[in-house]
């Protein structure tokens, strides 16, 4: 009544199906697609944290010499450059990732 043959392809189609059900790779945290929004707020939280770290030391230091706010303006200025800084670091990662990923999707291509 059964064939074999059927019994062969069978034990192949369900080899098939469960290679195909096995757990993918879990990607990590950097691999990640991310929206332009995404990069946008994570620009702006870069820049926002900077002004406020260098705000917390400037009025920390002139809190504890009792001057004027000499150092609060000053460390906001190094904020702000840090904060610029990290910005455009997280900037060119984000171009390196999309130029390896255009160059990796031209070699499947090509």
């Amino acid at each position: 009544m059964s064939d074999p043959h059927d019994a062969d392809r069978l034990k192949a189609l369900e080899a098939k199906i469960a290679a195909l059900k096995e757990p993918e790779i879990e990607k990590h945290h950097s691999e990640e697609h991310y929206s332009q929004a995404q990069l946008a707020w994570r620009m702006v939280i870069e820049l926002v944290a900077g002004l406020g770290i260098g705000f917390g030391i400037g009025y920390g230091l002139d809190t504890l010499l009792g001057t004027t706010p000499i150092f609060l303006v000053l460390f906001i200025f190094f904020g702000l450059a840090a904060g610029v800084l990290t910005m455009m670091r997280s900037a060119k990662e984000v171009q390196r990732k999309q130029l390896e990923a255009a160059k990796e999707e031209g070699d499947a291509r090509g």
